[in-house]
């Protein structure tokens, strides 16, 4: 069987797997060169952009940081001048982390410079190409997700 003809599972996997790892190194190249941190610095700054407070211990389950990491990571932010950390309003006991006006300028500038580079990285597909791939990498991830 040549290669283009091969449509096995592991097939599927190994192209899966080659294109993925192709768009992680444009994605921490390009998180690098915004000069904010890693890329754990820059989902936290994410996460705040778009979901706005967030207690901290549910950051670090969205980007699977350790209790540890997660609190190295905000500390660093807060550093920074970038989050600060407050109580819930409705439940003293959690600890929400919230961007200031300095968080939400450098977050939202680096968005508009990463969402650019990966842009670039896509725009060998057309819109009709990019609707079709993400139907099918939705329906084989929910599939795959229903076997765990």
């Amino acid at each position: 069987m040549n290669q283009t003809s091969n449509i096995s599972g592991m097939h599927v996997w190994l192209v899966l797997w080659k294109a993925y790892k192709a768009m992680e190194i444009i994605d921490k190249r390009s998180i690098a060169d915004l000069g904010i941190g890693g890329i754990s610095d820059f989902a936290i700054l994410e996460i705040l952009h778009h979901k706005g407070p967030t207690p901290i211990n549910a950051i670090g389950k969205k980007i699977g940081l350790t209790s540890g990491s997660i609190t190295t990571a905000v500390d660093r932010a807060e550093k920074k001048g970038w989050i600060v950390r407050g109580p819930d309003e409705k439940d003293r006991r959690v600890v929400n982390i919230t961007l200031t006006q300095s968080g939400t300028k450098i977050i939202s500038e680096s968005m508009e410079k990463h969402a650019a580079v990966l842009e670039s990285s896509a725009s060998v597909l057309d819109a009709q190409e990019r609707t079709t791939l993400i139907q099918i990498l939705k329906k084989v991830g929910y599939h795959a997700q229903s076997l765990s």
